[in-house]
């Protein structure tokens, strides 16, 4: 059972979503392919990542702690995502429930992020079958305007790719993690940057927008959301809802999501690297 209120849309809102989808227009005037406005900002401390797209917005930050590996991969570190839906983002979501929704975000980020082998999980072994970085990274949901999963997506990447661990020494049995006026912190190292792309689906299939806002999400059909590179590798794929899409709509909007999918990677390395470059002149 889902643990979110759900608010009541009256059915003259509805109608008139849909009525507007006749006439190809959307309630906040963009084109159906039309995506919101996307802004990455960054914390002060390495792996603080702030994202905004349009009203929706998200906090991710990434932390490390050195322990175990696990048994069945000695020579790899350890990479999790965790996707907190609150009160604060939308009073609709009740504190300290796990609902379907929560669970259903972090699979698909899990799989868009960690399942694709973004990370180099290798390169977190301090020492085969003692000691790995774990990282953790956590997304916060500040305010929910509608597509928590793009926002999201973009903000753990962004974060992950900003991030930088600290320093370890191995002398015999002992780990030393050195500051960072000791030693110079080291940056995550990913192989390609996926991201997740998502569209509602209206009129069974007949009405496709991308970005969706809250509003259109709660009246439409179905959703599809595509986890993409920016070399049109497919990382994950979501069909969600009611409405039946035949293989040439969906081959069709992935086409259209891989072009968003390389925008969007080069807004955040872009982003990643003038905030990289700007805190390493000052220290």
């Amino acid at each position: 059972m889902s643990h979110v209120r759900k608010t009541i849309i009256s059915n003259a809102e509805k109608l008139f979503l849909v009525k507007n989808l006749t006439e190809w227009k959307r309630l906040d005037g963009r084109a159906f392919d039309e995506f919101r406005d996307l802004e990455i900002q960054f914390g002060k401390d390495w792996g603080s990542c702030f994202v905004s797209l349009g009203k929706t917005k998200v906090l991710a930050q990434v932390s490390c702690e050195l322990q175990l590996p696990k048994a069945s991969r000695p020579s790899e570190g350890i990479l999790s995502i965790n996707l907190e839906l609150n009160t604060m983002g939308d009073p609709n979501f009740q504190v300290g429930r796990q609902s379907e929704l929560n669970s259903q975000l972090n699979r698909l980020l899990e799989k868009c992020i960690y399942d694709s082998k973004a990370v180099d999980l290798e390169s977190l072994c301090v020492k085969m079958n003692e000691k790995v970085w774990s990282i953790r990274v956590d997304v916060n949901l500040l305010n929910h305007e509608g597509n928590i999963l793009d926002c999201a997506s973009i903000a753990a990447l962004a974060a992950l790719a900003h991030f930088r661990r600290p320093d370890v020494s191995c002398d015999g049995m002992e780990f030393k993690i050195h500051s960072i006026k000791e030693r110079d912190p080291i940056p995550t190292v990913i192989h390609h940057y996926p991201v997740c792309i998502s569209y509602a689906i209206f009129s069974g299939g007949k009405f496709i927008v991308a970005d969706p806002t809250l509003l259109e999400e709660r009246v439409a059909e179905a959703f599809l959301s595509v986890g993409l590179n920016a070399y049109k590798e497919l990382c994950g794929l979501h069909l969600g809802g009611k409405a039946e899409l035949s293989t040439d709509i969906i081959l069709e909007t992935t086409n259209k999501a891989s072009k968003r999918a390389g925008c969007v990677v080069e807004i955040i390395k872009a982003a990643v690297e003038k905030d990289t470059n700007d805190k390493l002149a000052m220290n």
